[in-house]
């Protein structure tokens, strides 16, 4: 494991397991959610966002925590292992609330709400993303590990055998 994709529906606990496995496995770790968003709630532009990610891929060793389906493609060719996190919408959604006014390593920002449009991007997750998200890894998955947590314990519980 030197090159690790961690994905799955925003407040699932993707970022938490992400700095978890930085902490045992010594991989650097990068979100996406950084490279793209500005502390000012603007994004880069595509390119820039681009390079910054190519240059993380062309390291021996990393761990990338974010969807962002545009760069997906290229990600899982890359990569080594996937980290998918399928848990239900109820649980993705108490996650996002809960990191609310909360300070997060993975944002430039702390959220003051859950606004109605991420509230519907989680809610539609599972019936608009995920399928695509499971064809990339058809398409590109083969010789990979890749693991599927349906719980935060199942995730807690495969950290726990790395150690």
């Amino acid at each position: 494991m030197e090159r690790v994709l961690i994905i799955g529906c925003p407040g699932a606990g993707k970022s938490t397991f992400g700095r978890k496995l930085a902490a045992i496995t010594g991989l650097p770790l990068h979100y996406l959610d950084m490279l793209w968003h500005k502390p000012d709630r603007t994004t880069v532009s595509r390119g820039e966002f681009d390079r910054q990610l190519n240059k993380i891929l062309t390291e021996r060793q990393w761990i990338v925590d974010g969807n962002y389906a545009r760069t997906l493609d290229v990600r899982l060719r890359q990569c080594d292992t996937v980290f998918l996190f399928d848990l239900p919408t109820a649980t993705c959604l108490e996650g996002a609330i809960s990191r609310i006014g909360h300070e997060r390593p993975d944002m430039p920002w702390t959220e003051t709400e859950l606004d109605d449009e991420f509230r519907q991007w989680i809610l539609n997750f599972r019936h608009d993303i995920l399928p695509e998200i499971m064809e990339k890894l058809k398409l590109h998955g083969e010789g990979k590990q890749t693991v599927i947590f349906h719980t935060r314990t199942e995730a807690d519980n495969y950290l726990k055998s790395l150690v």
